[in-house]
């Protein structure tokens, strides 16, 4: 006589899948997210490489985060499209995993993903002699150049950023590192330059918009990989002199990264 498996040994074996997928479920998707890390660290590496050749053009200033002086129907009002011609492709611009779109225009800005440090923002009639304030302006009245730090490997110029539509108040092209969390070690900071942006592993800008924010007060970092809703999730960072590191949301806010946010002073 055949014999079969009895009702017991089948849910034995069920009981054993269903536990080694309760264990390898979050391995795999723990891999996945270090692939889409890697990914992105790869791609804001090329950027970097981009901005370079882009300064050199410029006789040593660097893109603008965005240039308050022309119209907002001037592509390069934003730095992607000034950019573009240094770059191989429009996909090393949006972040991996993310609803990200190549911003080619001012009215399409919300939708990157990866951010530019709004310190290198231009203003011709913006805060003249001191740093940028988001309620009454949003840049220096100089081009930035890229001597103008004087520890480049220290200054933080591209992080991951949340996008999405413009109605949201969605402004992923930039971060700003004039909007601080209210924390009182960051009030306490004496050096300005590592005072960070708004930082979290998830999308704070519903949450900044409810508190009744405009857009020029959020412009936060999204730290989207391997995010835990417990602000360990990381973001590439990218720095003056073209190096990447990976900084949790914990780690730029306690400001042990010793990153410089706000790369320059005043003028």
């Amino acid at each position: 006589m055949r014999k079969a498996f009895t009702l017991i040994e089948l849910l034995v074996v069920i009981a054993i899948i269903a536990i080694l997928a309760a264990i390898l479920f979050p391995v795999f998707s723990q891999a996945k997210e270090s692939a889409k890390l890697s990914q992105a660290t790869s791609q804001m590496r090329q950027l970097s490489v981009s901005v370079m050749l882009y300064t050199d053009s410029q006789e040593d200033l660097m893109p603008m985060a965005t240039n308050y002086g022309t119209d907002t129907n001037d592509p390069n009002r934003i730095w992607p499209p000034a950019v573009m011609p240094f770059i191989k492709s429009k996909d090393i611009l949006i972040a991996p995993g993310s609803n990200g779109r190549y911003a080619k225009n001012w009215s399409e800005r919300n939708w990157m993903t990866i951010g530019y440090n709004q310190a290198t923002g231009y203003d011709p009639v913006g805060c003249k002699g001191g740093e940028p304030d988001p309620s009454i302006c949003e840049g220096y009245v100089t081009s930035f150049s890229a001597g103008a730090t004087s520890e480049p490997a220290k200054a933080g110029l591209f992080a991951t950023t949340p996008g999405g539509e413009s109605s949201g108040q969605y402004r992923g092209y930039v971060f700003s590192p004039f909007n601080s969390n209210d924390d009182q070690a960051i009030k306490n900071q004496s050096d300005d330059r590592l005072k960070p942006p708004l930082v979290a592993d998830k999308d704070m800008v519903p949450d900044l918009v409810a508190a009744g924010k405009k857009p020029a007060q959020c412009k936060p970092i999204f730290a989207r990989y391997r995010a835990t809703g417990k602000d360990d999730g990381v973001t590439p960072v990218i720095f003056a002199d073209g190096h990447a590191k990976a900084y949790s949301a914990k780690q730029i806010r306690s400001m042990s990264s010793g990153i410089h946010w706000r790369i320059r002073s005043g003028g």
